[in-house]
């Protein structure tokens, strides 16, 4: 008979799957079997990244772990001392994946394939004979004296020394298991999402991008920046996504319906009228149409000039006083109501989920129920887009395993 620990993972993403691999790493002495509720395993990492699969960003930019992860910044900040960014690519590294760090800082493996990943986690998971059982949805768990059973959809029960939990968002019902085992719950709301914008003239720009703005919720301090893309339902991008993510709670209680400001330069009113009002004095017998600022697209600068009532026939110097503070006003806080979330196909953020009052900052594992473990999304943690998510399902599935390893040694 075996002397091994038993362990359960509930979750065959990210999270599961790094912390089954390295703890068989690290020890022998363990029996993990993986529980996977869907038919594959993997399968976010699959399609991360378009596909792609943004393993991890360079953080060459991150000037507070806040601006990237507004939920769980102070936990992800002391576990990256265990293992951060430049160790996820030392690790897939040191199993042969080769990295490119593009100018946005995201990490993509070389192959621009994501299931290079999956298969060196499947390979690595069949080299140390976990036991991987797909279908298997978790029902309920009960500790009984030291041990844990473990009940699923199939009627099957099975029993465990140590149990992680990595099932990445989870909902109501599933989240309902541990607050009956007196732990505590965040509401779950999606994030990293985009915005829903009823405006034909609008989404008739369909298409286009702007790599730099700005844009807030109004009435708030939610802000964010970068590219913005303008899609037939409404507004997507970079600049959304992390907008969406830093006001996922504030836009649920609103039911998403608010206010979005944009700046569509990025830069204060004074330095906004200087640029219109340098064009105007260099360009005074062009068509107003034909002169926009660089950073603006035509189509773009049409509509702006429609939206402020300027006749796009007119030369610069026939411009009143009065239409040139009407377009700045436009360029600086152009203003729009949020009607609903759209659906970013490639990615499925939630925030929410098992409280971190709930969990040793050290180990991960329950502070209530002894040998009962949590990492990844399932946790209150969730980042903005750009390779965070999988870096802290990457750190906090290493942490859960380097934590039993020491537990038990």
């Amino acid at each position: 008979m075996s002397n091994k620990q038993t362990v359960a993972i509930i979750g065959a993403g990210a999270s599961g799957c790094f912390c089954a691999v390295n703890l068989c790493k690290m020890s022998n002495n363990y029996d993990v079997t993986i529980f996977e509720a869907h038919s594959k395993p993997l399968a976010k990492v699959a399609i991360t990244g378009g596909g792609r699969c943004n393993i991890t960003n360079s953080f060459a930019q991150v000037n507070n772990f806040a601006e990237v992860y507004p939920r769980g910044e102070k936990l992800l900040k002391k576990l990256f001392y265990t293992f951060n960014q430049n160790d996820t690519l030392n690790w897939f590294e040191s199993e042969g994946v080769e990295f490119v760090t593009q100018d946005d800082n995201c990490v993509f493996p070389k192959s621009q394939n994501a299931m290079q990943i999956v298969d060196t986690l499947l390979d690595n998971i069949n080299k140390y004979h976990i036991n991987l059982l797909l279908d298997h949805k978790l029902i309920n768990i009960e500790k009984i004296d030291n041990k844990f059973l473990l009940s699923f959809n199939n009627n099957a029960k099975k029993e465990f020394d140590i149990v992680l939990v990595a099932t990445g968002g989870a909902n109501p019902e599933f989240l309902n298991i541990f607050e009956n085992l007196g732990l505590n719950i965040v509401p779950t709301v999606p994030s990293l999402f985009t915005f829903t914008i009823k405006n034909q003239t609008f989404n008739d720009l369909m298409g286009v991008v702007i790599e730099d703005v700005s844009c807030s919720i109004a009435s708030t301090k939610f802000k964010s920046n970068g590219p913005l893309l303008i899609t037939h339902w409404g507004v997507s991008g970079p600049a959304i996504l992390k907008l969406s993510s830093y006001s996922a709670k504030y836009l649920k209680e609103n039911k998403y319906t608010s206010n979005l400001i944009i700046n569509w330069l990025n830069i204060n009113e004074d330095e906004t009228r200087k640029i219109i009002q340098d064009l105007q004095h260099k360009n005074p017998k062009r068509q107003v149409l034909s002169i926009h600022p660089p950073k603006i697209t035509s189509r773009l600068w049409q509509y702006f000039l429609l939206k402020c009532e300027i006749d796009n026939s007119k030369r610069w110097d026939e411009i009143s006083k009065k239409s040139i503070n009407k377009l700045v006003s436009t360029l600086v806080s152009d203003t729009y109501k949020i009607q609903g979330r759209g659906h970013y196909k490639e990615e499925f953020v939630t925030c929410g989920g098992i409280s971190l009052s709930n969990i040793n900052s050290n180990t991960l594992e329950s502070k209530k129920i002894e040998n009962l473990y949590f990492a990844g999304e399932v946790l209150d943690i969730d980042a903005i887009t750009g390779g965070f998510n999988l870096q802290a399902a990457w750190t906090t599935g290493f942490v859960v395993a380097k934590s039993i390893v020491s537990k038990f040694s």
